[in-house]
């Protein structure tokens, strides 16, 4: 009987369960998005290695309650509003016993510009050393990285500004002009896999210059957003980390304004910003499943008036308030069910257009999507009461006079 009354009103009954439908692809999809950025953060920063550590300025803290770790921070290798740490900081890290490739990451201000005259606005320029590719286990497409017996004014490029700058995959030899300065493109960085809101986590569309030569032309010494480093032996991670702790707190008059970040702590970081951003936002898009919460209530309402001879009729000849009030409750928790099982295929499809048109690569679990079919059929309960009980308080007299 309830599904034969939502039949006779079939637009009415669509359009009510509407605000269900967008509640629960807002929040099913908002999750999976953030679902797939810590997996893609995880999966890059396991590129780097496990053994990777980051020096980083500034104190990271754990949460006391979900024990995770807080930074105001980018989600990869990103800058903080922070000093940044030095070249003293850079000769510290390199010489502690038991540590290999160091690579510190600075940002240059400046815009490239070919010879041909194309700019690339927007372009990252960093300054680094010789092993940044060994640092990150990053092979090079074209060419090769610059060393201590380059010149100078050799630049690395990722394939971004290849294309952008140059119009080719591999402009070797090709130069452009810097700040005054002209560099010689000696080779091209194979293409990173950044996961999506991490612009400085995304170096393809970088440029990479000496730190040295960042030192000469901008008058200034440069400072580091991050300083990445290795061990000699994987195994000895721990003690790396130790000793460089110690070495840094000692150069920097036993303060330890910095942080020394290995892979778990770097994605618990990670996770911690991606879960804070998808938790505001999913409560955000969750007030459209309150919202339609109020249309079933709105349209249950109605229909009470609309069916008040229906309802004095059935109680002329027997049903009692309990049957009305389950009839109605049924009613409206049809609404909201099915609502939710269409906003559910609804997202399931909006996420895989999402991998297939976008770089975000979504990840939907099966709690989600029962989570969202369960709230749908609370919220059809819940808003379903008022009109239920308005109904089974009738009394069938004034029910069948009513006009």
């Amino acid at each position: 009987m309830a599904l034969n009354s939502l039949r006779m009103a079939k637009w009415r009954s669509f359009l009510t369960m509407l605000g269900i439908v967008i509640g629960i692809v807002s929040v099913v999809t908002i999750v999976g998005i953030g679902g797939g950025m810590k997996q893609q953060v995880s999966d890059q920063i396991g590129h780097f290695g496990k053994d990777l550590l980051m020096v980083r300025p500034g104190t990271v803290n754990t949460d006391a309650n979900s024990k995770k770790l807080l930074a105001s921070t980018d989600l990869l290798f990103g800058r903080t509003p922070l000093n940044g740490l030095t070249a003293q900081d850079y000769n510290t890290v390199k010489h502690t016993p038991g540590v290999g490739p160091v690579a510190p990451l600075g940002v240059v201000s400046g815009e490239a510009k070919a010879s041909d005259g194309k700019e690339m606005p927007g372009n990252l320029i960093i300054a680094t050393t010789p092993d940044l590719p060994a640092a990150l286990n990053q092979k090079m497409h074209y060419g090769s990285f610059f060393d201590d017996d380059s010149e100078l004014s050799s630049a690395v490029i990722g394939q971004q500004v290849a294309y952008q700058l140059f119009g080719q995959s591999a402009p070797l030899g090709k130069t452009f002009t810097m700040r005054g300065q002209s560099f010689i493109v000696r080779g091209v960085l194979s293409e990173f896999n950044a996961p999506p809101l991490s612009p400085t986590g995304n170096f393809d569309n970088a440029i990479f210059i000496s730190f040295k030569m960042a030192g000469l032309i901008t008058g200034t010494t440069p400072q580091f957003y991050a300083i990445l480093a290795k061990p000699q032996d994987s195994k000895q991670l721990a003690t790396v980390k130790s000793s460089l702790t110690t070495s840094l707190k000692k150069a920097h008059g036993g303060q330890s304004d910095f942080s020394i970040l290995d892979q778990k702590d770097s994605v618990a970081m990670s996770g911690g910003i991606i879960d804070l951003m998808t938790a505001f936002i999913s409560a955000v898009a969750a007030i459209s499943l309150f919202v339609g919460g109020i249309g079933i209530m709105n349209i249950m309402l109605v229909s009470v008036t609309e069916r008040m001879h229906e309802i004095g009729i059935r109680k002329a000849v027997g049903a009692t308030n309990r049957q009305i009030l389950s009839q109605f409750m049924l009613e409206s928790t049809v609404l909201s069910a099915v609502g939710g099982i269409i906003g559910v295929i609804f997202s399931i499809v909006v996420n895989l257009l999402l991998r297939v048109y976008t770089s975000l690569q979504p990840v939907i679990s099966w709690q989600a999507l029962a989570i969202a079919t369960g709230v749908s059929i609370v919220v059809g309960i819940v808003f379903g009461t008022a009109p239920a009980i308005k109904a089974a308080a009738k009394d069938p007299i004034e029910a069948l006079r009513h006009e």
